[in-house]
């Protein structure tokens, strides 16, 4: 059985896409009906093929955004301008077209919404987007306290800024702390600057709580974020990682 589920992960299937809908000016939520899909745990991704009518073929990996539910799942692009596939998710794919995927993958970077811990969530950019999964999977069933420290270059570029909002408006028990790196709004408390280890004192859980901490984003931001959260005193142990390079493709 257990190798039968494998393999029924590594078979690509096509989907159709349902719904398309833009998050901010270069990035797009894909939204697909996945006949036969296994399900998925928040923070797992997707592989995506796309083939050319001469038959060459390209994939990438891109993180599922929405909480597990049925066949539908959806996926958020950032568009890369000189990427290979992420202009054609962003731009040309639309509703009613087939797309190749195959999955869930991964197994270290999730989580689980009967885990009782407060969960700290750090992204970078379009490192949202697991985690954008796991804060949709907890409205679904759990009580588990979560703080979110979002580093985005300026306001435009925030995804999901209404469901963000929303959800940490409504008294569920969701903290959501902006750090913008470019421009941020008028009158906005913390001049543009990276993340840093006074920011994330002030509003990462304190390490005496044992939070469960995920952080996503661009190589060299999860570098430095997990290195402030030892530094801080949180357990190694309980900080998952998630990176994304060039070309790379996920989250």
């Amino acid at each position: 059985m257990a190798r039968a589920t494998v393999l029924g992960r590594l078979t690509w299937r096509v989907a159709t896409v349902a719904a398309v809908r833009d998050e901010t000016p270069t990035a797009r939520t894909i939204v697909l009906d996945v006949p036969g899909w296994p399900g998925h745990l928040a923070g797992q991704h997707v592989d995506v093929r796309l083939t050319a009518p001469d038959g060459y073929s390209t994939q990438r990996s891109y993180s599922v955004a929405s909480a597990p539910r049925g066949d539908r799942l959806e996926l958020t692009v950032e568009s890369l301008p000189d990427g290979e596939v992420s202009p054609y998710l962003t731009r040309v794919l639309s509703v009613g077209d087939p797309l190749e995927l195959r999955g869930p993958i991964g197994g270290w970077f999730v989580w689980r919404p009967e885990a009782p811990e407060p969960v700290q969530l750090v992204a970078g950019g379009s490192g949202a987007v697991p985690l954008m999964a796991m804060i949709r999977a907890r409205t679904a069933g759990t009580a588990a306290p979560f703080r979110l420290l979002y580093s985005v270059r300026d306001p435009e570029a925030v995804l999901y800024r209404d469901e963000l909002r929303g959800a940490s408006e409504d008294g569920s028990g969701l903290d959501v702390t902006y750090a913008y790196t470019r421009r941020a709004p008028e009158g906005w408390p913390r001049p543009p600057g990276r993340v840093d280890a006074g920011l994330l004192a002030e509003t990462a859980w304190a390490p005496e709580l044992a939070p469960a901490c995920y952080v996503c984003g661009p190589t060299g931001f999860v570098e430095t974020v997990a290195d402030l959260l030892v530094a801080a005193g949180h357990d190694p142990a309980r900080i998952r990682t998630e990176r994304f390079g060039p070309g790379g493709g996920r989250p």
